[in-house]
């Protein structure tokens, strides 16, 4: 037998034998009751991040938005408090009181205390829910420090108490109230512990969840209140017209093609759908849908019913009304689409999501449906409005011309081979690394600053492209005018991402796409019509977190040997005041990029390890759509506007 003398690895094999021994059921970790949650919260909400601690509003709100589509509820109050904690009321039937058979507890402990009780899995509760189904409610009181709840129904109102999803105080009477009178009071204050990020809630994010809840839901009101501050807001979403006035409220501001959403509502086998649609005279378009109130930014099966209806409905009406000829070829989805707003709602008794994010519907069934009642819906409406329907077709054929007039200049990006570097503006230096994850394409105002930047990079992972002036505004172009472009079309074969439905950010050369302008006002021009191509036409780079927008400095103060970058003028003074007398220092302003040397934009603007940059995120993806619309659209007035009422915020202004 051999030794471990003889064989130097036999102690280390008998090491991993009593390790095994070692690792019995007395390490197997049973966590009690909602000590899960407390241990892996991201699981059930998300993240600890501010993305989940508003999470927890809305499993709250979830709650009373289910007794609502039972039929059970019309409003709907959310309170954040003075101490920014959250308080919710519904007028729904109240949280069951009595005793729950399994448990042998009041439902009402059960509802949050136990992970997965609550009236979503069977039994008749809820036809359709959205939430966690069945674990929001306990989610919420595991990562909470304190939680409340008071229900009233048949004629009592019913207080229970917790503390670190604990009971605290035992379910009791705490007064009467009317027969008639029912619904749901929470409470609670979300845990520090848990939320390290933040415990502070954003109203922004808040009351455009709510407004929104209030839009998918018509006939609910819900009210949104803040007092953490003396000016007290109160604020009021109740929309008889639910989607419709979605769609509306997306559209203000815009030339529409008809006044009217149009407004289909129907029901198949226990699905029930809802869909409004208005066209604009805009290139752009916005569909938006959702499953009991979920948002499926990645779409699905009611998506693409959606999506084939429309285009099989007004290629029909097309052909039968003569528009299209027998020899045309037919209108794409991306024509009929163009100009479009949408919002697609339907209400599944089992939704089945998939997709990274679980946001895409999975069931076959809602493609039918949402097919079928809105083809029947949409038909009719054509044949019975045909002055807007000529509309709608004329539209989409217009887009078909220029769809394939950018098809012809995209051929003829293509015929090139590879990047071409000569026949790119300003003449892309690329960087050496061929991996995308450390590669960082610099788009840099000038040449002369393309120069500078060229100079002082990193070759290995910084790439430089000038650009020339200010490119075209792409939320007044067709799409054959921007594909025409040359600086557009150089840019997207840098990224080598594809364009438009053919865009793939995972092909995408570089990581970092990092806007470097002037620090003046065409500087900011030229930042706002980049942001807005990207918006329009490259918006999976900005969602995956791509694109930046790098920070200059605006001055340089030499005093003797000592060399500091100042950003603003409030800096300026109060560094200036700091200083000795002696000896004076030399104050150099930078108008531009190309002011700089080679080493001093690599020192204050490019190297990894002092500069700054500016991630460019869309917490409010409507928000920053109505904003690109607003400023950069035909429409001369609501622009205005906004110059008058935010002149006043500006603080420094190069005219």
């Amino acid at each position: 037998m051999a030794t471990s003398e003889e064989n130097p690895n036999l102690e280390e094999l008998e090491e991993q034998i009593e390790e095994v021994k070692e690792y019995d059921a007395s390490q197997i970790q049973v966590l009690e009751g909602l000590e899960a949650v407390r241990k892996r919260p991201g699981m059930y909400i998300g993240s600890t991040s501010s993305q989940g601690l508003h999470h927890l509003v809305w499993e709250i709100i979830d709650n009373g938005i289910d007794e609502a589509l039972a039929g059970f509820a019309d409003e709907i109050n959310v309170t954040v408090e003075a101490d920014n904690s959250i308080t919710v009321i519904d007028n729904g039937r109240g949280i069951p009181v009595d005793i729950q058979a399994k448990t042998g507890r009041p439902a009402l402990e059960t509802v949050f205390t136990v992970l997965h009780a609550g009236g979503k899995f069977g039994g008749g509760g809820y036809k359709v829910s959205g939430g966690l189904h069945g674990v929001g409610a306990s989610v919420v009181n595991a990562l909470s420090t304190e939680l409340d709840v008071e229900v009233r129904r048949e004629g009592k109102i019913y207080a229970m108490d917790f503390k670190l999803g604990k009971v605290a105080h035992e379910m009791h009477v705490i007064g009467e109230c009317g027969e008639f009178e029912h619904g749901t009071k929470v409470h609670f204050v979300p845990d520090s512990d848990i939320f390290t990020e933040t415990t502070i809630y954003d109203m922004k994010v808040l009351t455009t969840r709510i407004r929104e809840l209030a839009f998918l839901n018509k006939g609910l009101k819900l009210t949104i209140e803040d007092k953490r501050s003396e000016d007290d807001t109160y604020t009021e979403f109740h929309y008889a017209g639910g989607i419709r006035h979605y769609v509306e409220f997306l559209n203000k501001g815009k030339e529409v093609l008809f006044e009217e959403p149009i407004y289909v509502e129907g029901e198949q086998k226990g699905i029930a759908v809802e869909v409004a649609l208005q066209y604009t005279n805009d290139f752009s378009s916005q569909l938006k849908t959702f499953t009991n109130n979920i948002h499926t930014y990645e779409g699905g099966t009611h998506e693409a019913g959606f999506k084939t209806a429309l285009t099989r409905v007004i290629n029909d009406y097309a052909r039968k009304s003569g528009i299209l000829k027998e020899n045309d070829a037919n209108l794409s989805g991306e024509d009929v689409r163009e100009g479009l707003t949408a919002i697609v709602s339907i209400k599944h008794p089992n939704p089945q999501f998939e997709g990274q994010t679980k946001t895409k519907l999975g069931n076959s069934d809602a493609r039918t449906a949402t097919d079928k009642l809105f083809t029947e819906t949409f038909t009719k409406f054509m044949m019975e409005n045909p002055t807007v329907a000529k509309k709608i077709v004329e539209k989409g054929v217009v887009a078909a011309k220029a769809r394939m007039a950018a098809k012809r200049a995209r051929e003829v990006t293509r015929k090139k081979n590879g990047l071409e570097i000569s026949n790119l503006p300003g003449k892309l230096a690329n960087n050496t690394s061929k991996d995308p994850e450390i590669s960082e394409l610099f788009i840099v105002e000038g040449d002369s600053a393309g120069g500078s930047a060229k100079q002082g990079r990193s070759r290995l992972t910084q790439a430089i492209l000038p650009i020339r002036g200010k490119i075209l505004n792409v939320e007044k172009a067709s799409l054959d005018r921007i594909l025409a472009n040359e600086e557009i079309r150089s840019l997207f074969t840098a990224l080598g991402t594809g364009f438009g439905d053919e865009f793939d950010v995972s092909k995408a050369n570089y990581h970092k796409l990092i806007i470097m302008t002037d620090a003046d006002v065409d500087g900011a021009h030229i930042r706002t019509l980049l942001l807005t191509l990207f918006y329009r036409f490259m918006r999976p780079m900005i969602d995956a977190g791509y694109v930046y927008i790098a920070q200059p400095p605006l001055y340089q103060v030499r005093q003797g040997k000592v060399i500091r970058y100042i950003d603003t003028d409030e800096e300026l003074e109060e560094y200036l005041g700091q200083l000795t007398p002696s000896p004076k220092p030399v104050i150099q302003r930078y108008k531009g990029l190309g002011e700089m040397d080679a080493e001093q934009l690599w020192e204050t603007t490019m190297d990894p390890d002092k500069r700054r940059l500016l991630r460019v995120e869309l917490s409010d993806a409507e928000e920053a759509n109505a904003i690109f619309e607003m400023l950069m659209g035909d429409h001369v007035g609501p622009r205005r506007q906004f110059i008058e009422d935010n002149a006043t915020f500006v603080e420094n202004l190069d005219a």
